[in-house]
C-alpha cells in the first residue's frame, strides 16, 4: 500500500544530512584556507572537517538556528562602518595633546537572555573601539568601560543588539 503523506523521520534525516553536508563543506573550506594548496594534507582536512561537523551537529542540531543572511550582512556592514569611524576617533583622541577623554562605565540593560547568544554579543561588542564589556552588575545589566561616557554608547549598543538579535532570528 502507498503512503499519501511524507515520512517525518525521513524528512528529518534529509535535513540532518543537508546540515551535515553544508557544515562539512564549510569546515573543509576553512581547512583549505589555513592549509593552502598542500595536497598531502587533504586526508587530514577531510577527517578534520568530518569530525568538526559531527561535533557541530551534536552541539547545535539543525533547525535550531534562525540566522538571517540579509540581517547578518547588515550587521556586518554596520560593524565595519562603525569600526572605521570609531577607530579614527580613538586614534584622534590618542594623538590629541589635550587628550579629550572622559572614561568611565555605563550599565546597559541587555535584552538577550544569558547563554551563548549573550556571550557572542558581548564578544562582538568588545571589538568596537572605545568600549569594552566587563561583566554584569547585580541587576544583570552589561557593564561597559568607555573612553568617553558622554558619547551615546548605550544607544549604539541598543542598535547593535537589535541588529544582532535580528541576524540571529530572535525578533
Amino acid at each position: 500500500m502507498f503512503k499519501t503523506s511524507p515520512d517525518p523521520q525521513n524528512a528529518a534525516d534529509v535535513v540532518r544530512f543537508g546540515a551535515a553536508a553544508v557544515r562539512a563543506a564549510g569546515f573543509f573550506a576553512f581547512w583549505l584556507m589555513i592549509a593552502g594548496g598542500d595536497l598531502l594534507g587533504l586526508p587530514v582536512g577531510l577527517a578534520t572537517a568530518a569530525a568538526a561537523s559531527f561535533v557541530s551537529l551534536r552541539l547545535m542540531p539543525p533547525g535550531r538556528s534562525k540566522i538571517r543572511p540579509l540581517s547578518l550582512l547588515a550587521l556586518s556592514a554596520r560593524f565595519a562602518r562603525q569600526s572605521v569611524a570609531s577607530g579614527l576617533e580613538v586614534a584622534w583622541r590618542a594623538f590629541d595633546p589635550r587628550l579629550p577623554l572622559n572614561p568611565g562605565f555605563i550599565a546597559y540593560p541587555l535584552r538577550i537572555a544569558p547563554g551563548g547568544a549573550r556571550s557572542a554579543f558581548c564578544a562582538f561588542s568588545s571589538l568596537l573601539p572605545g568600549t569594552l564589556p566587563t561583566g554584569t552588575d547585580a541587576g544583570d545589566a552589561l557593564l561597559v568601560h568607555c573612553l568617553d561616557v558622554s558619547r551615546p554608547v548605550a544607544a549604539d549598543l541598543a542598535a547593535e543588539e537589535s541588529l544582532f538579535m535580528r541576524a540571529l532570528g530572535y525578533d
